[in-house]
């Protein structure tokens, strides 16, 4: 049942819309800013505000002018990571293929259109990448969210992805479903994505999904720092991911996690 054949309940609509307003956040928000960001009711949002506020899920900052994100979110959200039986086993291979190349390496899950961030491992080396646990970025933008892409059909990624232009996070950022359809294209012939600053300057990444699933909806990937994303390299550190998420992959299966 797709969410469209869903009765909402209001009431709780409007509250987890403002969670994910105040996650996408970079810091906490004025009550004006949440009203524009949501066009509610003033008089609604008020009396949505102090209830999140008093059940932790919220916070109240600067003597109660801006609200931010509570304690609360971040129990939930954690225990999503404890309870996932997949992550264990991915946290040891990130740790296994950063050791191996000497990148930061990340563990991510297609939700969408975008991909979530489940655990990082980062390089010990001065300019490492920044970690990204718990976030969310535009699948089309990231090696990640290619991988996982070119496991579906044309016809899928166009029902999962908005129109065209796609969102930009930078401007080397794939933005037409056409092109995006040539990355994925190559994905597919060479087994692994890859993609120079479409989400963060001064990083390419190489990203391979984890086929426990079929479609895979994890993936693996490490990022580079620009200036040493030469083609030998890029292979070498794609040979490495592909080897270790075969093994995971075989060692998830074979314990029946699905």
């Amino acid at each position: 049942m797709s969410i469209d054949e869903i009765r909402l309940v209001k009431s709780a609509e409007r509250a987890l819309r403002i969670l994910e307003v105040l996650g996408d956040a970079r810091g906490p928000l004025s009550v004006t800013e949440l009203h524009k960001e949501t066009g509610y009711p003033r008089s609604s949002l008020h009396q949505l505000l102090h209830t999140m506020i008093a059940m932790g899920w919220i916070e109240s900052t600067n003597e109660g002018a801006m609200v931010g994100i509570g304690s609360r979110a971040l129990l939930v959200g954690t225990a999503y990571l404890d309870r996932d039986p997949a992550l264990p086993h991915g946290i040891r291979t990130l740790e296994l293929i950063r050791e191996e190349t000497g990148y930061t390496s990340h563990y991510a899950r297609l939700d969408g259109a975008s991909v979530i961030y489940l655990a990082t491992r980062e390089e010990t080396a001065p300019h490492r990448a920044t970690s990204r646990v718990g976030r969310q970025l535009p699948a089309h933008a990231t090696s990640l969210g290619k991988a996982l892409l070119a496991e579906l059909t044309t016809t899928e990624v166009s029902l999962e992805l908005p129109s065209d232009p796609l969102p930009a996070l930078t401007a080397n950022t794939v933005t037409s479903h056409a092109a995006l359809a040539d990355e994925l294209e190559d994905t597919r012939r060479r087994g692994y994505a890859f993609e120079r600053e479409q989400n963060t300057l001064g990083l390419g990444c190489v990203g391979v999904p984890v086929p426990y699933r079929i479609p895979a909806t994890d993936a693996i990937s490490c990022s580079i720092p620009i200036d040493q994303c030469t083609d030998a390299e890029v292979a070498r550190v794609a040979a490495i991911i592909r080897d270790h998420v075969q093994r995971l992959a075989t060692l998830l299966r074979s314990e029946g996690i699905r």
